[in-house]
């Protein structure tokens, strides 16, 4: 189960970051901002053949005693930090992708609201977004 799931720009600012428990909203961020280090990293290794391959699931990014935290850039540079509890050992790499595909999807939704100001942070409680999140077992 995903305990954080992170939105953020090319520009390596939050457009959304949710996260539960909430005690532990602040030791998520940072791991969510450390982890764009380990981003940049696999971005500038892979290079032309991130570009060529189609592929925008980085992996996992790095493990703690506790979380591992996953990564996915899309073609617009934005990158999506999924942090998930080790505990579960369950949780395969195939289920992994596919939630970043779903929030791929619902962060498409997002861009497409014609109310939306690309940029902005993500703030609504858009239908898809809350849906995804209440899958994944984070609060709306």
């Amino acid at each position: 189960m995903a305990v954080c799931i992170a939105v953020i720009a090319k520009e390596n600012y939050p457009l959304y970051i949710r996260s539960t428990p909430m005690e532990s909203e602040l030791k998520f961020h940072y791991m969510v901002h450390t982890s764009l280090d380990v981003v940049d990293e696999k971005i500038s290794t892979m290079g032309k053949a991130l570009v060529d391959q189609r592929e925008l699931y980085l992996g996992l990014l790095y493990p703690t005693e506790d979380y591992k935290v996953y990564g996915y850039v899309t073609n617009s540079k934005v990158k999506f930090v999924m942090v998930v509890d080790s505990s579960n050992t369950a949780l395969r790499d195939n289920e992994i992708r596919s939630m970043f595909r779903k929030l791929h999807n619902s962060y498409t939704d997002v861009m497409c609201n014609p109310f939306y100001n690309p940029g902005d942070r993500i703030q609504s409680r858009w239908a898809v977004l809350s849906s995804l999140l209440s899958v994944q077992g984070l609060p709306c």
